[in-house]
């Protein structure tokens, strides 16, 4: 390999890109490999089947969605864009298309297979036998019946509207019963998962034997009984997903609720971004239910017989445990479960949580304290995507109607967790507290705490920083790092975030938080350039960087530029990576490796080695583009030497794992000398290593 320094370094145009919708499409098909994974418990690879189908439909009413309109956009207007939307758009559904159809084939010729080898049968409606078909019969009458209403297809030009993300059967019926009936009729019906309760049937066991149908079976098998005027009957899925973008104006304003209450109910009318069909339909059927619903062809997506996967995280629990996940009971911190007080233990010293291996309830503690010590003044907190029976939001208005000066900055464009925020924002407000709505043109993500204490006359602050959101649900699935801190140097600095979003002006000095829009880009150019120089004067340089996502383009030609210099670059990204790694005289210094396992990695960590002085950051921030310039963001450090040592150990066995770790190429990473590491049970293991001999170890088993 030629001599770094000697090589002319790649610039602009001449540096490689991965897309960044191929890129997230790759990262979908790791969530399916897991589902493909003998290793994995099998109602566990059931439920990777069901986060793909649900990340792809999110996928389309959002990425696909905004394709379709950056298309429609003038010519002109289009050709500043970087990349022909057509042929994107084109690329990306040649890839679902093959997804979808290995998809299809996991589940038919490895899901179900293995569910019989447990003696769990997923019926269709030809499998029944006389006893199962009297009491699937029974079944619908009493249950199903009453929750269907058909519509039926007439050769009128009525306009029939599919609701979002809801699964429809187009039935086309022939061979009448009667003389005066049609030679052929058609409808549609909506499948009530909802108002059932479950897209799921348990059928009687017999003999250890499990029997589970889909109730779009159910409806399959009596049709005679809906459609009593015809013999013969075709029943196949239908699924629209409709546009999620919000049009709405990027203004915080007294209106601002109101707007996007507005466009939630738009959100349900959006144009359709897909409609995903049983590819078995007959071709009258289908034209029939595309000139009802004015879906076009353009619109049409290949599915397979049943849609809407993401309700397997529903299928039925059949009490077999092996074939789950072996619970792993959420650890105490073996500090702060000592400490009577919160608030006490955090004037002392800095304590670091470590989700979902720890438990959250401290969280709960902190609020809840500072909502009741009659020395706490006020209170602020960031409010991202909230439970919808949060305990950090009740912990909120208690302190509000306990008199404390209590700031919340609510972010009602969190897409999809809008209803909820909005629920929380009018409770905090009914108690009195200071709700923000966001920022003027940005989107609040920062994770971010802040409690005030008069202490002998003079204030104290507190703070919690965090890469995870107030969410007790989350909390158990998601691996994220929390900084509880007095340290003066980051408690000073999160009140002026807090300051920003009520005077809204940039001119904050920060020395220690890295602030997105404010300084956060430029603090980490600052630390690239570092190791840049570093490298270039022959001393030690590197990176370990960790995050969801990498696709700013200005921030990937700053790490091409230090690999280039020779700066030896670690990335660990679970997601989207644009950065194309490997390339001789560009990347050949960087090595990019993402893990997906049992949770969901979602801490963002950023390393610098800093000639021996090692500079660490824990984030909410991934380096793209939407996070650094059009976010509220914070990166913080550590300071304190055995939280860094702690962090430092998860990343190196992150580093090390070797059974859940793929490239961005999507292959196993298979070292010469395996080391047979799984990163997030021997962080478990590491974790539960920390609690003193005698403490309890644990509280409640971890639910996902």
């Amino acid at each position: 390999m030629k001599d770094q320094k000697e090589q002319k370094p790649k610039t602009g145009a001449d540096l490689p890109y991965i897309n960044r919708e191929l890129s997230w499409l790759a990262f979908n098909y790791r969530v399916l490999q897991e589902a493909m994974d003998k290793n994995v418990p099998l109602l566990e690879r059931i439920k990777f089947m069901a986060i793909f189908s649900s990340n792809l439909d999110e996928y389309f009413k959002v990425r696909v969605a905004t394709l379709k309109r950056l298309i429609k956009l003038k010519p002109k207007t289009r050709s500043k864009l970087e990349e022909e939307p057509q042929e994107t758009l084109d690329q990306v559904l040649q890839e679902v298309h093959r997804q979808q159809e290995e998809f299809g084939r996991v589940f038919r010729e490895e899901i179900l297979p293995d569910l019989r080898r447990h003696h769990i049968h997923l019926l269709t409606e030809h499998d029944l036998n006389k006893e199962q078909e009297a009491w699937v019969q029974d079944y619908f009458e009493e249950t199903l019946e009453p929750l269907l209403l058909p519509i039926i297809l007439d050769e009128t030009e009525t306009h029939l509207f599919l609701r979002d993300q809801t699964v429809y059967l187009g039935v086309k019926m022939w061979d009448p019963a009667e003389a005066d009936c049609k030679p052929e009729r058609y409808a549609m019906l909506e499948i009530p998962t909802k108002k059932h309760g479950s897209r799921f049937v348990k059928l009687p066991t017999v003999d250890e034997q499990r029997y589970v149908m889909f109730i779009d079976d159910v409806i399959r098998f009596c049709l005679p009984r809906l459609f009593p005027k015809y013999k013969s009957f075709a029943a196949h899925a239908v699924k629209v997903s409709r546009d999620a973008e919000l049009d709405i104006e990027e203004e915080v304003s007294g209106s601002l609720m109101a707007k996007i209450q507005k466009s939630l109910k738009k959100r349900e009318t959006g144009y359709p971004a897909r409609l995903l069909y049983d590819p078995q339909t007959p071709q009258d059927l289908l034209d029939r239910m595309m000139a009802h619903t004015g879906i076009t062809a353009e619109e049409l997506v290949e599915g397979s017989k049943y849609h809407n996967f993401r309700d397997f995280f529903g299928f039925p629990d059949i009490n077999l445990p092996d074939l789950k996940y072996k619970p792993q009971p959420t650890l105490i911190h073996p500090q702060l479960e000592q400490e009577p007080s919160i608030l006490a233990a955090m004037k002392e010293r800095d304590y670091l949580v470590h989700y979902p291996y720890q438990s959250f309830d401290y969280v709960l503690r902190l609020f809840e304290e500072a909502a009741q010590d009659p020395k706490v003044t006020a209170v602020s907190a960031t409010l991202y995507r909230v439970a919808d029976k949060s305990k950090v939001a009740k912990a909120l208005v208690k302190a509000a109607n306990n008199g404390k000066l209590v700031t919340v900055v609510v972010e009602l464009k969190a897409r999809f967790d809008e209803e909820s925020n909005i629920y929380w924002a009018g409770k905090l407000q009914k108690a009195g507290a200071n709700v923000i709505f966001g920022v003027s043109d940005l989107k609040v993500h920062s994770k971010l705490g802040l409690i005030t204490r008069n202490e002998g006359g003079k204030l104290m602050n507190y703070a919690y920083l965090s890469t995870g959101n107030y969410n007790e649900t989350t909390s158990k699935i998601y691996a994220d790092h929390a900084l509880f801190t007095a340290d003066k140097r980051l408690t000073k600095e999160v009140e002026q975030v807090f300051n920003f979003f009520i005077d809204r002006q940039t001119d904050k000095k920060f020395e220690h938080l890295l602030v997105a829009p404010i300084n956060m880009r430029q603090g980490f150019v600052k630390l690239v350039d570092r190791e840049i120089k570093n490298a270039k004067k022959g001393l030690p340089a590197s990176m370990i960087l960790k995050m969801n996502a990498l696709q700013d383009a200005r921030m990937i030609r700053k790490l091409y530029e230090a690999s280039q210099a020779g700066v030896k670059i670690q990335l660990l990204v679970r997601g989207i990576c644009c950065l194309m790694p490997g390339v001789e005289g560009v990347s050949e210094n960087i090595e990019v490796r993402g893990i997906v396992d049992r949770y969901l990695e979602h801490a963002r960590v950023y390393i610098f080695h800093n000639n021996g002085e090692e500079k660490m950051y824990i984030a909410s921030a991934d380096w793209m583009t939407r996070n650094l310039n059009r976010r509220v963001e914070v990166a913080f450090p550590l300071y304190q030497p055995d939280l860094v040592e702690q962090v430092r150990h998860i990343i190196d066995l992150q580093l090390q794992d070797d059974t859940k770790t793929r490239t961005v190429g999507n292959s196993y990473v298979k070292p010469d000398e395996p080391t047979n590491i799984r990163a997030q049970y021997a962080t478990y293991d590491y974790l539960h290593g920390l609690v003193p001999s005698g403490a309890t170890a644990a509280c409640q088993p971890q639910e996902e």
